[in-house]
């Protein structure tokens, strides 16, 4: 007698399905055709279904060659007129991840830039155009050029996941293939120029509420809205009336006055043309299509020249170095840390977030209500709308009084203050405890590995894991390597920072690592300008017209005066290298408490999370900048010499994403070589003249070729 199978339980089936690609079957072996990134086939109803499944990569980019079949496809469906035409991606990851950016590095030539812009729009103009009705289906990521050509299409269906946005800026550029005309006449153009101009991307619903989808839905329901769209069923998304007053022209000079003052603050003009040049074409031609296509493609062209873009566009790729470090395999689950601070909190948290079970221990119980209430915050801010997730990430996050949670942890990471004989004190009363193949971590800040490991009985498996403050917020985290540790370790903590979504920078065991090292001269000679009477206000100006994101005396009131100073002396006593020494006034006001924006006060007053500045001040010294700026290069060529740090790349990347070096001029090392090697160290010795021998050049400058 046979016994049926048992039931599937209810979330097996309502649960993560394959992706619905109508005539074609999930995972099918691609067969020979006549092109190499799409494949074309009808369904029982008739209609067509154009899988997008670029050969040899993980994600779908679009290049000169996809589009050049697109083009080739484009002619069999008008010759063939199917009843209609679905668009969808052949990757599990998403839709398209925008253009492949390979292509822009090293261009120059403006006239075949935009041949080759016209080329792309051409072939969308078709899609738009193609007489039956045609339908994006996306899931995942749908950015850049892969949204420019799901708006070519007639109706965009997504599936709940996917995400949607326009990164163009973060490269120094704006949409070329058709973006800014096609958005700012589909939905309010003032949404759609906030969208362009900050790089946002909106989730699924977010994006319905704005009007860039027609519907949303979930996998196992993609079939069914398809054959609703194909059949007419649904409307053609039309701009309202208040987006189409916004889009006349007396109403957009107003509208793009207004925007420019608002990228000002975040993007100067002189520093990222960009923006400028968006809301310019937009007040110029908002309101007529053709004009606007055919200005984005000798806008975007000549943006794409300048030395903004490729720059921006070679931090792209430092990105993508830092993140292939991270491409190794550590299936760790259970993480505890140790130490309920504003830094152990806050990794602790970001690891829930992440799906990993981690316990928060501490000494005693207020630091860690401190901790999930400030992680609640986060969740609320960043899980949106996802309740379940915030939900499930609380869960995750498990106060633990009794540091009951090292025996299971995988991964122990120690956040407490940077005292030798105390972080010293909790390895040994930890390690014993530990799993024979857990990694011990450090989030020490500049104190040396060699120092730490005294005592421990496997010294192999401690490594440095030096996050940045804010956690959630900063990208870089340095993995801190030290003669005994084991490849594995390095491999896998590596590993753990890409499953939490961060960028690992390999630096070697040394007092300050390379960016507390490289930052302590850039933030030191600030103080010493102030300690001679430049206002404090005018030092900051003088660092952000340079670039950096936040001037030096407010990011000494951001980090905490007190670690500030913590660092600068155990630098100054540790290094074989001249350094001013921290004003005493500057002692004065940690020991009095006035420790920056943590106490409310420090160099500046604090109100509401803002710095209070005078706006009055007179300008830094002419040569403010190079005083600040190029010592912190000199100790990135110091590193590089000395063996800290393995390439420039990983330096530029580091400086980049843990300081927010000037982004437009490409990181530390770039800008060097683009200003000049030999300048450079001439501009040294010229300082060191002046001012003494703490600039006095590294000799590592002599074998930069």
């Amino acid at each position: 007698m046979k016994t049926s199978p048992a039931p599937k339980p209810t979330l097996a089936i309502l649960g993560k399905r394959d992706l619905e690609l109508g005539p074609f079957a999930f995972g099918e072996q691609q067969e020979p055709g006549p092109w190499a990134n799409w494949r074309l086939r009808n369904d029982e109803d008739g209609t067509a279904w154009l899988l997008f499944d670029k050969k040899d990569s993980s994600a779908n980019t679009l290049s000169e060659p996809v589009l050049t079949e697109l083009n080739a496809v484009l002619d069999k469906l008008e010759r063939d007129r199917p009843r209609g035409l679905v668009i969808r991606s052949g990757k599990p990851g998403g839709f398209v991840a925008g253009a492949d950016i390979a292509q822009f590095e090293g261009v120059t030539d403006v006239a075949q830039l935009e041949t080759l812009l016209r080329g792309g729009h051409e072939i969308f103009d078709r899609l738009d155009r193609l007489p039956l009705p045609t339908i994006a289906v996306i899931h995942g990521y749908c950015l850049g050029g892969g949204l420019e050509l799901a708006l070519a299409c007639d109706h965009r269906l997504a599936v709940d996941s996917a995400s949607f946005g326009f990164p163009e800026i973060l490269l120094g550029l704006h949409p070329g293939l058709g973006g800014t005309f096609r958005l700012t006449r589909l939905i309010n153009p003032v949404k759609a120029m906030t969208m362009m101009l900050t790089g946002r991307t909106e989730r699924a619903r977010a994006a319905k509420r704005l009007g860039i989808v027609d519907a949303v839905t979930q996998e196992r329901h993609v079939r069914a809205a398809v054959r609703s769209a194909i059949a007419g069923d649904w409307k053609t998304t039309k701009q309202d009336l208040l987006g189409r007053l916004m889009n006349l022209g007396p109403t957009r000079g107003f509208l793009a006055s207004r925007m420019r003052g608002e990228a000002e603050k975040k993007a100067p003009h002189k520093n990222y043309p960009a923006p400028y040049a968006l809301i310019d074409l937009w007040e110029k031609h908002g309101g007529d299509a053709h004009a606007m296509q055919k200005a984005e493609i000798s806008s975007f062209a000549r943006l794409l020249v300048t030395d903004t873009a490729q720059n921006l566009v070679r931090v792209f790729f430092l990105r993508e170095n830092l993140k292939g470090l991270a491409d190794g395999k550590w299936g760790g689950k259970r993480i505890h840390v140790i130490g309920a601070g504003a830094m152990g909190g806050d990794i602790a948290a970001w690891c829930a977030w992440h799906g990993f079970v981690v316990s928060l221990a501490d000494a005693k119980p207020e630091p860690i209500a401190g901790a999930v209430k400030r992680a609640a915050e986060l969740y609320g801010k960043i899980g949106r709308d996802d309740r379940r997730k915030v939900r499930d990430a609380l869960d995750r996050l498990i106060p633990d009084l009794k540091g009951e949670g090292v025996a299971s942890a995988d991964l122990i990471i120690e956040a407490v203050p940077e005292v030798l004989e105390l972080k010293r004190k909790i390895f040994a009363g930890i390690e014993p405890k530990m799993k024979p193949e857990a990694m011990l971590a450090t989030n020490t800040s500049s104190i040396p590995l060699e120092q730490l490991r005294e005592g421990l009985p496997r010294p192999e498996r401690l490594v440095g894991i030096h996050f940045f403050n804010p956690v959630s917020r900063m990208q870089l985290v340095e993995v801190v390597s030290h003669d005994q540790v084991a490849p594995d370790v390095l491999a896998a903590a590596r590993s753990f920072l890409g499953r939490i979504d961060r960028l690992p920078a390999p630096v070697k065991s040394a007092p300050g690592f390379l960016v507390n090292r490289a930052l302590t001269p850039y933030l030191l000679e600030a103080l010493v300008m102030l300690d001679s009477g430049v206002a404090k206000e005018s030092i900051d100006k003088a660092a952000m017209d340079f670039g950096m994101p936040m001037g030096p005396i407010e990011l000494a009131d951001e980090v905490g005066l007190d670690i500030c100073l913590h660092v600068a002396e155990m630098l100054k006593g540790s290094l074989n290298r001249e350094m001013p020494a921290a004003p005493q006034w500057l002692q004065d006001k940690v020991r009095k408490g006035e420790l920056g924006k943590k106490s409310g006060k420090g160099l500046y007053v604090w109100k509401d999370g803002h710095a209070v500045k005078a706006h009055d001040a007179a300008p830094a010294p002419a040569d403010a900048v190079d005083r600040m700026v190029l010592p912190m290069l000199d100790v990135c060529v110091t590193c590089l010499r000395e063996g800290i740090v393995a390439d420039e790349k990983i330096v530029d990347g580091a400086m980049i994403f843990a300081t927010g070096f000037a982004p437009f001029r490409g990181g530390p090392m770039h800008y060097a070589r683009s200003r000049g090697i030999a300048q450079i160290r001439d501009t040294l010795k010229q300082l060191a003249e002046k001012y003494g021998p703490r600039f006095q050049p590294d000799p590592g400058w002599d074998n930069l070729k």
